[in-house]
């Protein structure tokens, strides 16, 4: 699965609204835009959870928006996917999702609400309904809270920051920070590793992220990009490495390129 993140969150590609990125906030008022990304990454992480093992993972991603209103559409083709992880051992499409969005703001204020589809290859597809809210002040801060209304019946809550430092005439370092809390409402789906008769709720992940976006010409761009992605409590360390696809990993660092076409 992507995110916000599905990249309206935004803070995982960590790239500006210079239309280099998949980003649902960035449609220009009064006429429509579009947004075509692809990305090659060393792993896929999200939010924790390690979904490819020794691979690259390619990332397609189609993005239009029409007066704060978006639709994202986003694959992961798995290079070499493991045989462990999906039952096979060959390049494969196995992640497709869409994400609708309304994204706007009042004064300093932004917000977002959005539903993502994830259609997931070996396992249910399923559903989130999210609403995020972000100050226009230093680091503008965002808080964006996820409810999976389909298969696990989960809340993730994101905090994100961010910051940009100018590098030269249109060039900047991206820098973000953001942390998240997962909940579950039912020991079936997933239990807390410290009491089996619990179900699973702590601070999650954190991650880091940095990039510098390439202008190569009005519409063309390329951005280099590099995350860690890490375990923030005893417990969500336990479920990381108990998910991980290389079987005992709950920190990884990865990173790659995006080359982006904007209208």
């Amino acid at each position: 699965m992507k995110k916000t993140m599905k990249t309206h969150l935004v803070l995982l590609g960590m790239v500006a609204c210079l239309g280099v990125t998949t980003s649902l906030a960035c449609a220009a008022e009064g006429k429509p835009t579009a947004d075509l990304t692809v990305s090659a990454l060393s792993k896929y992480v999200w939010r924790g959870y390690e979904l490819s093992k020794d691979s690259i993972v390619l990332q397609p991603s189609m993005t239009v928006g029409y007066k704060g209103f978006g639709f994202n559409l986003w694959g992961n083709l798995d290079t070499n996917q493991d045989t462990d992880i999906y039952g096979e051992d060959t390049n494969s499409l196995n992640e497709t999702d869409m994400t609708l969005s309304y994204d706007g703001s009042k004064g300093m204020v932004g917000y977002s609400l959005g539903y993502i589809y994830y259609a997931l290859e070996g396992a249910d597809d399923s559903q989130e309904l999210y609403a995020g809210i972000s100050l226009d002040t230093l680091l503008s801060p965002t808080l964006t809270i996820y409810r999976d209304i389909d298969v696990f019946h989960t809340w993730y809550t994101t905090l994100a920051v961010s910051h940009s430092l100018p590098l030269g005439e249109n060039l900047a370092l991206d820098l973000g920070a953001q942390i998240g809390y997962y909940a579950y409402d039912n020991v079936e789906d997933m239990a807390d590793p410290s009491d089996p008769t619990q179900e699973y709720s702590a601070l999650h992940d954190g991650l880091l992220s940095a990039s510098i976006t390439f202008p190569i010409k009005d519409n063309i761009s390329i951005t280099p990009q590099l995350y860690y992605s890490f375990a923030l409590s005893s417990d969500s360390s336990d479920a990381l490495k108990d998910a991980s696809a290389n079987g005992d990993d709950d920190d990884f660092i990865y990173g790659g390129v995006s080359l982006s076409l904007a209208f």
